[in-house]
């Protein structure tokens, strides 16, 4: 355990510290099921983390609705972050503490393009649409929270029908980013987050305000937790102030209360 002598150099450092991180007297290791959707941000915060308590964390990445399946099968784990319905969901099923609700973060729906590719218009909903049904090809997880997200918009733009049969249906976001990325597929569907992490793809454009939605992550801890203290100490630690510019470095923001 840290001295609070080592305090003032951790703070130095930019580092948050809170005295219920630097109350644990033994390491523990955090099982946590994560969604792809905050994986950029989980991956850069756990070292801060794991530097600060001496725990450490397990961390399990994949599309919120596997990691639901995975929860409902009765996989063990401390922390699930996950879409806002999905926890939900857990909470009812009794898999997931009422009280440990935690809304995290969020991002927004973007369009991915090879880096290099001609850029089209995507500004406004008319330019947006348009540059949609033009594409040669476009891709999105067909599970995901962000695929489920975007059949919904096209389907209200009336434009589900012109796109079908040039849309691919991929497993995974990390399918969506590598097949844009090879020049598969000509544009990619995914939360902000998702796409800044992918080598060879740019953003083409966040969706227009009239029909973005947002890709909500929110955190809770498992009811039958070996580590319920830790758990929700990572908790506290992934909504610090301190955090806020991770977030915006890696395409995400702070929702409102009403998540």
């Amino acid at each position: 355990m840290r001295s609070l002598g080592a305090l003032p150099l951790i703070a130095a450092c930019g580092f948050l510290v809170a005295p219920p991180l630097l109350g644990a007297a033994t390491a523990a290791e955090i099982k946590v099921l994560c969604s792809v959707g905050i994986k950029a941000v989980v991956t850069e915060l756990a070292p801060r983390f794991e530097a600060q308590t001496a725990h450490k964390l397990a961390v399990t990445y994949d599309l919120s609705a596997n990691l639901a399946r995975q929860i409902g099968a009765g996989v063990p784990f401390d922390v699930a972050i996950l879409t806002p319905s999905l926890v939900d969901d857990a909470i009812t099923r009794g898999n997931i503490s009422p009280d440990s609700r935690t809304v995290i973060a969020r991002s927004g729906l973007a369009v991915a393009i090879r880096a290099g590719a001609r850029k089209p218009d995507t500004a406004t909903v008319e330019t947006f649409t348009r540059t949609l049904v033009q594409a040669k090809s476009l891709i999105y997880a067909k599970e995901g929270a962000s695929g489920v997200a975007f059949a919904a918009i096209i389907d209200r733009l009336g434009i589900a029908g012109a796109l079908k049969s040039k849309s691919v249906l991929a497993a995974s976001g990390d399918d969506v980013g590598a097949s844009v990325a090879r020049g598969d597929v000509e544009l990619g569907i995914l939360p902000l987050s998702e796409i800044l992490p992918v080598r060879g793809v740019e953003v083409l454009g966040l969706f227009p305000a009239d029909v973005q939605s947002y890709i909500v992550m929110v955190g809770g801890t498992g009811t039958k937790a070996a580590q319920p203290n830790v758990a929700k100490d990572f908790l506290k630690f992934l909504t610090a102030p301190a955090v806020l510019s991770v977030l915006k470095a890696r395409g995400m923001e702070r929702p409102g209360p009403s998540s």
